[in-house]
C-alpha cells in the first residue's frame, strides 16, 4: 500500500492520487498523508482525519489561515501538521471534480461516496479503525451526508459552516424562495469542470459571459444562462431552482440531515458557524436535532462571514480584536482541532469534553465611530453558555403600529393597514447580511442600509432603503437601556395581496444615532428572512392566494446575538423582495423559476389588534451573560 509514496518531508509521506472505487465503479481521487521516518511511511495503524472536498484536494483552502498569516495553507501543508501529531490524513476530490471520475451533481452523491470511502479507509493497514472528519462549507455538507448513513469507522466530526439540516429551508431555498448564491456558485465553479479544463474554448466561453447582465435577465432556462457551456452544471442548477415544493426529492441524504438524525452515530460533534454566514439555521437546527443526551455536542458562533474566522470584520462592520478565533477561542484553529481529535480519536484526557456547550460572540457595544480601516467600530465579546437557546431567555413581542412605531405595546383596534405596490421589475436591492459565494454579484456582512453603486440593483445611490415606497419601516423610540438579543428571531405577519402569489421579507435592524462620522446615523442589519406565500399552508402544499383575503405567515430570520445600546433604535423593515440574495417572485403564480411574465402585486400588511404583526425577540439579561474562557491550544 505504501509502495510509490512520495516523501514530502522526512516525517511525512504522501500516497498521491490513490483511486478509491465506490459502489457504482466510479473512482475518486484521494491523497493519503502518513507519518514517516526518513521519508519512509510508518506502518501504523493511525487514527484518520478525513476531508472530502469539491475545491481541489491539493489546493489552498481560504479558511485554513491563522492570525498573522498572509496566505492560507494548502491542504497538504495542513495535513502535514496533523500527520506530525500522529494522524493519517485523507483528502478526497468529490465525484466529478478535479481528479475524480463521474458526473458532478451537486450534493446528491456525497452520502454514498462518503460511506464507501470510510469503508475503504477502515480496511487499510494504516488505519486503526477510527475516522474523524472535518471541513468547511461543502466539506461540511459531505460530512453530514455520510454521517446520515452511519459509515464504518466514523468516530467524531467538525461540521464547519455547513452540513444541511434541511437544504429546502436553508442552503438552497429559504422561506420558499431560491437562494441565488447557488447561481453564482454554479457559474464560478463551472470554470473548474473537466470539460472547461480540457477545452480552452469552453473556458473562454464561460469567461466571456457578463454575469451582471445575466442577473438582470432572470429566470434562466435551458441554454439561456451563463452556465450553458457546462450542461451538467446548468442542469442541476435549474433542477434546484424549479424544485419549489418540499417533496421526496428534498428528503435525501446530503440534503436532509434532520430526516436522518436517528441514523447518525452517537459520536462527538462540533458545530461551527457565524452570524453573517448562510448556515446559521443549519447549525442550530443540527444542534437541536443531534442533542440526544448520548453524544458530546458543542457549538461555536463567531461574528464573521462564511469561514472568515480569523478576521475582525464582516463587510463594513468591525467587531474588534476580540472577534477572531485565534487568540480568543483558542490559540490557533489547527491546534483547536488537534485537541478535539486527540480527545475523541486517541482518548487523551485533555479537557475537550469539558468545554462549554455553546461559545457565542455577542456583537455590539463598541463606540460606533469610523475606525482606521474605514469601518464602523461595532465591538462585541465572547460568552459561553450551557445550552441554546440560552437559559433564562425571555421572548418579547414587539408590535408594529399605524404611526410607524415598533413597540412592546399591542396595536390598537381598527388601525389602518399599510399597502404598497411590489413591482418585480424593481426589486429591493440586497445590501449585505448573511451571504456567501455571491461574488461578483453580492457580498455579505454589515453595511449601512442605503443604496450605493457597489450593491447590485441600486438605482438611487445614497438613499436609504427605507425611502423606497415598497419598504415599510417600523422604528422604536430610542432605547432607555441596553438590550441584549441572543437567540432565535421570529416575525409574525398578517398580510393580504391581490396577486395569486407574492413574497414578504423582514429585516431586523440596529439603528445607530447620528454622529460625527455618520451624521444621518447608521443602520446595521442584524438578520433577515423571506416567505413565499403560495406555501402558507405548508411547504408541501402550494396554493394560490385568495385576492384580498387576510392571512397569517411566519418569517424565520436567522438567530442573532447582539447588544443594542441605549440610545439606539430597533427597526423592523417589511417588503416583498431582497434581490439578488433571493430570486424575485413574478407575482403571477407561475411554476418556480419559469415566470417570464410579471405582475405588480398590491400587498397589504395589517397592524390592528385583531390582525397584529409583530417580531418575537430573544431578550437576555446582560448580567447573566458569562464571559468565555479561552482554551489554550497548540
Amino acid at each position: 500500500m505504501t509502495k510509490g509514496a512520495d516523501a514530502i518531508a522526512d516525517d511525512v509521506a504522501l500516497l498521491r492520487d490513490t483511486m478509491v472505487t465506490v459502489r457504482d465503479g466510479i473512482r475518486l481521487a484521494t491523497d493519503i498523508y502518513l507519518p514517516a521516518r526518513d521519508g519512509v511511511p510508518l506502518e501504523g495503524p493511525f487514527p484518520v482525519v478525513m476531508e472530502r472536498t469539491p475545491y481541489g484536494k491539493a489546493a489552498r483552502s481560504r479558511s485554513e489561515i491563522e492570525r498573522g498569516m498572509a496566505t492560507p495553507m494548502t491542504r497538504g501543508e495542513l495535513a502535514a501538521q496533523f500527520v506530525r501529531a500522529g494522524f493519517a490524513v485523507v483528502v478526497q476530490d468529490c465525484r466529478g471534480r478535479y481528479g475524480s471520475e463521474g458526473e458532478f451533481v451537486k450534493y446528491l452523491s456525497d452520502a454514498q461516496d462518503g460511506y464507501d470511502t470510510c469503508a475503504w479507509i477502515v480496511g487499510q493497514p494504516w488505519c486503526n479503525g477510527k475516522i474523524g472528519t472535518m471541513g468547511l462549507s461543502y466539506a461540511a455538507h459531505t460530512q453530514a451526508a455520510l454521517a446520515s448513513l452511519a459509515p464504518p469507522g466514523l468516530a467524531c466530526m467538525v461540521l464547519d459552516s455547513g452540513g444541511f439540516s434541511n437544504a429546502y429551508l436553508c442552503g438552497i431555498r429559504q422561506g420558499g424562495a431560491f437562494e441565488l448564491k447557488q447561481a453564482t456558485w454554479a457559474y464560478n465553479r463551472a470554470h473548474e469542470a473537466p470539460i472547461a479544463q480540457a477545452d480552452p474554448l469552453v473556458a473562454a466561453s464561460l469567461e466571456a459571459e457578463d454575469l451582471h447582465a445575466w442577473f438582470r435577465a432572470m429566470p434562466w432556462s435551458e441554454g439561456r444562462s451563463p452556465v450553458r457551456w457546462v450542461p451538467e452544471y446548468e442542469d442541476y442548477l435549474l433542477e434546484q431552482w424549479r424544485a419549489g415544493t418540499f417533496d421526496d426529492s428534498w428528503k435525501k441524504p446530503g440534503l436532509w440531515l434532520e430526516g436522518h438524525y436517528d441514523q447518525v452515530p452517537d459520536i462527538p460533534i462540533l458545530l461551527m458557524s457565524s452570524w453573517y454566514d448562510v448556515y446559521v439555521k443549519t447549525t442550530f437546527d443540527n444542534f437541536a436535532g443531534l442533542r440526544n443526551g448520548r453524544r458530546p455536542l458543542q457549538v461555536i458562533m463567531g461574528a464573521n462571514l462564511h469561514g472568515d474566522r480569523q478576521k475582525d470584520h464582516a463587510g463594513d462592520g468591525n467587531f474588534g480584536p476580540q472577534a477572531p478565533f485565534g487568540g480568543n477561542v483558542g490559540d490557533t484553529w489547527v491546534g483547536f482541532r488537534l485537541r478535539w481529535f486527540d480527545r475523541w480519536l486517541r482518548g487523551f484526557d485533555n479537557g475537550a469534553d469539558r468545554d462549554p456547550v455553546a461559545r457565542l460572540f455577542v456583537m455590539g457595544g463598541g463606540p460606533g465611530d469610523r475606525g482606521e480601516d474605514g469601518r464602523i467600530r461595532l465591538g462585541g465579546r465572547w460568552i459561553e453558555a450551557a445550552d441554546w437557546p440560552l437559559p433564562g431567555t425571555e421572548t418579547q413581542a414587539w408590535h408594529i403600529h399605524a404611526n410607524g412605531r415598533l413597540a412592546p405595546e399591542p396595536p390598537a383596534e381598527g388601525a389602518e393597514p399599510f399597502t404598497y405596490d411590489f413591482d418585480p421589475a424593481d426589486p429591493v436591492p440586497t445590501i449585505g447580511g448573511a451571504l456567501t459565494s455571491g461574488q461578483p454579484i453580492f457580498e455579505g456582512g454589515v453595511f449601512d442600509q442605503r443604496e450605493a453603486e457597489r450593491f447590485f440593483g441600486s438605482k438611487a445611490p445614497g438613499m436609504p432603503l427605507t425611502a423606497r415606497r415598497d419598504v415599510l419601516a417600523f422604528e422604536s423610540a430610542p432605547l432607555d437601556h441596553d438590550l441584549h438579543l441572543v437567540g432565535p428571531v421570529t416575525v409574525d405577519l398578517w398580510v393580504a395581496s391581490d396577486a395569486p402569489d407574492t413574497d414578504f421579507t423582514a429585516k431586523l435592524v440596529d439603528v445607530h444615532p447620528p454622529s460625527k462620522d455618520y451624521p444621518t446615523g447608521y443602520s446595521v442589519l442584524l438578520t433577515d428572512g423571506i416567505f413565499r406565500c403560495r406555501y402558507r399552508k405548508g411547504w408541501d402544499r402550494p396554493e394560490p392566494i385568495e385576492p384580498g383575503v387576510p392571512f397569517r405567515i411566519t418569517i424565520e430570520p436567522f438567530a442573532t446575538a447582539a447588544l443594542i445600546k441605549a440610545g439606539h433604535r430597533l427597526r423592523l423593515d417589511i417588503s416583498s423582495s431582497n434581490f439578488p440574495k433571493f430570486d424575485v417572485n413574478p407575482n403571477t403564480g407561475a411554476p418556480e423559476g419559469r415566470g417570464r411574465t410579471r405582475g405588480i402585486a398590491r400587498n397589504t400588511v395589517f397592524c390592528d389588534a385583531t390582525r397584529p404583526t409583530r417580531v418575537l425577540l430573544p431578550v437576555v439579561p446582560g448580567e447573566s451573560l458569562k464571559p468565555m474562557k479561552k482554551v489554550a491550544t497548540g
